[in-house]
């Protein structure tokens, strides 16, 4: 709901949930049924995700596309920012970087920025290719969930094409990567890589001035839960001590390239 105002279509397609993500998805449809095609898969391997992917991109027409994961929440001034950077200068740019916060135990705090490993050209972090060019010869998805990337007919992945041609736009978003996905920790555990992503750890404080998202003040079925809730005592206990942990081991390991 946070982009699709501002895209000409969302391609939706849920691979297996087993909590209500269906029924959401049935629930926004009522609202903007005209933007989003939505399409019921059945539970897929990680192999079999990146086939799904392909596929979709094969049913693209559009000019450009976005990459948006379902833990992703857009500001509108940077949503805005993203498609008028794309209307101007899409003709000659390939790809598009983004930063993003990664919120942290509860919505209230976010991860600091040395725990963003990515890097792309000169920058690292939280950052993420989150618009390609469809003009690109070949484009297509390889590997398997949680190493995918996008890759041209040549092999080479996006982010390793002409820097000339890519760029880095100050549209940051909220991405929930390391936050539980699903409405319990039993069912969060059969998404696929959660066991890695879902993370203990204190975050630094959003001031309390800090204007989140749009769409997270706008009215929503009954069906969708608070996004307000506090992190627990029992995680906050935990966090406490994993927190040195990991800060310790982000001071010894090298940044890593991002997959798309």
């Amino acid at each position: 709901m946070s982009v699709v105002d501002y895209v000409d279509k969302i391609i939706l397609w849920d691979t297996g949930s087993t909590d209500k993500t269906v029924g959401i998805i049935k629930e926004l449809q009522k609202i903007k049924g005209d933007k989003i095609e939505f399409r019921e898969v059945g539970s897929v391997s990680i192999e079999e995700f990146t086939k799904v992917r392909q596929q979709m991109l094969e049913e693209t027409k559009s000019d450009w596309f976005m990459i948006l994961d379902g833990d992703e929440v857009w500001w509108e001034g940077s949503i805005k920012k993203m498609i008028e950077t794309i209307q101007k200068e899409g003709d000659y740019l390939e790809s598009i970087i983004s930063p993003h916060y990664n919120p942290i135990g509860d919505l209230y705090h976010y991860q600091e920025e040395a725990g963003g490993m990515y890097r792309i050209d000169n920058f690292q972090g939280h950052i993420n290719i989150r618009a390609v060019n469809r003009k690109i010869k070949g484009l297509h998805f390889e590997k398997p969930h949680g190493q995918q990337g996008v890759y041209d007919g040549d092999g080479v992945l996006i982010q390793n094409r002409s820097k000339e041609k890519r760029k880095f736009l100050d549209a940051p978003y909220l991405h929930f990567t390391n936050m539980r996905r699903s409405f319990s920790a039993k069912e969060d555990k059969n998404v696929p890589k959660r066991k890695i992503k879902f993370k203990y750890e204190l975050g630094i404080p959003f001031p309390e001035s800090f204007k989140f998202p749009e769409v997270f003040y706008q009215p929503h079925p009954d069906i969708v839960p608070s996004v307000w809730d506090k992190m627990s005592k029992k995680y906050f206990l935990r966090a406490s001590f994993e927190t040195v942990l990991k800060k310790a081991k982000r001071k010894v390991l090298p940044s890593r390239s991002v997959g798309y």
